[in-house]
């Protein structure tokens, strides 16, 4: 799912400043480009968080309805959460299988590793690259 969220960029003379008000969140980078990268990085993170704990990532607002100062500008930052997770969520997960007991003893004298196996046969099964 892709939101597209506003955001307020500062402008601190050596970098600028993100803030998400939708999420009450900060990140700032030396350049625009990478304030608006941070920003980018600090919603998918958060919203999967809060996925992750059973809460509602919040609806973006308008861009008309944020406030700014006068020496801010806000600008709508988009995040697909789904494709997010995919690229960060890198954390390993166990499983146990079972396999033909000839299959193992030559995958072993092989040297196969069966997790790299597993990962690319579930990877080119669900077409996810």
């Amino acid at each position: 799912m892709t939101y597209v969220y506003p955001v307020v960029f500062t402008d601190l003379g050596d970098g600028y400043m993100a803030y998400v008000p939708d999420l009450q969140i900060n990140t700032q980078g030396d350049s625009l480009a990478e304030a608006i990268s941070m920003a980018r990085d600090a919603i998918g993170l958060t919203g999967i968080t809060m996925q992750d704990d059973g809460t509602s990532i919040p609806a973006p607002s308008a861009l008309t309805s944020v406030d700014h100062g006068d020496n801010e500008f806000v600008s709508m930052v988009d995040i697909d959460f789904d494709a997010y997770r995919r690229a960060n969520d890198l954390r390993a997960v166990r499983k146990n299988v079972t396999v033909p007991g000839y299959l193992n003893d030559l995958a072993e004298r092989a040297g196969v590793n069966f997790s790299q196996v597993l990962q690319e046969g579930l990877r080119e099964k669900l077409g996810v690259h």
